[in-house]
């Protein structure tokens, strides 16, 4: 026993060995993996050799050219400036946004001027006829027929369910289920209408004009309405900028 004890060389001792081998691996789980380590026991020394530098530095530049990407995109979003969407012009902006102020200022003078009898022309259903008689003229919904033809229907439609079920849930489903097949049936789908018979079983200061309710204010506000949509459409076409 004395014998192999002064045989033993000088040295690291094995639990000495696995003692760093463990600190080094920490050490090594601790930081970026960045540049692999591997690790050789000869002769109960040990040796640390860098196997992958290359591989390392290639990652630390893809890192790099990240982060330079992404300040790139941070950049280039804090300079965007708010753009009109292609095709769209400042006329295309201006003349039916003026239409619909012009419109309004209209309907209300002629409020002013019927305020003692107790009605208004300017009622929400006719908001929304401006947005599509200004902003989409060629569309279904704007055409003179299905404008006409659906704001007196379903007008008349309000005040028919006001006088058989009385004001009410019933009323009002029943008017807005017949007023869209009136629409489908005649081919004369306008939306803003649909809200002409809930408008009216609602609105009491309607219920005096009994049918009269069918050409005022819906179709009445539209005739005023369908004549500044001309001289809007007229502007779009001859002095755009």
């Amino acid at each position: 026993m004395a014998l192999l004890q002064h045989q033993r060389l000088p040295g690291i001792g094995c639990g000495d060995i696995l003692a760093r081998a463990r600190s080094h691996c920490l050490a090594a789980a601790s930081h970026p993996p960045s540049l692999p380590v591997l690790l050789h026991v000869n002769g109960g020394s040990k040796q640390a050799h860098l196997v992958s530098r290359k591989a390392g530095n290639a990652l630390s530049l893809s890192g790099r050219s990240r982060r330079r990407e992404l300040c790139a995109v941070a950049a280039s979003t804090a300079s965007v400036t708010p753009v009109l969407p292609s095709g769209v012009s400042a006329s295309d902006v201006l003349w039916p946004s003026a239409g619909a102020f012009l419109a309004m200022a209209v309907l209300g003078r002629i409020d002013q001027m019927m305020a003692f009898k107790g009605v208004s022309l300017t009622i929400a259903p006719l908001g929304a006829v401006c947005a599509v008689l200004f902003t989409a003229p060629a569309s279904p919904a704007a055409k003179k027929y299905n404008i006409f033809v659906a704001q007196i229907g379903c007008a008349a439609i309000g005040v028919l369910a006001l006088s058989l079920f009385g004001p009410g849930w019933l009323a009002r489903g029943a008017a807005l289920s017949a007023s869209i097949a009136f629409m489908t049936i005649t081919g004369s789908t306008h939306p803003p209408a649909a809200s002409l018979p809930l408008l009216f079983i609602d609105g009491p200061k309607f219920h005096n004009l009994q049918f009269w309710y069918a050409l005022f204010p819906g179709a009445a506000g539209c005739v005023i309405l369908c004549l500044i949509q001309e001289v809007v459409v007229y502007l779009k076409k001859n002095y755009k900028f």
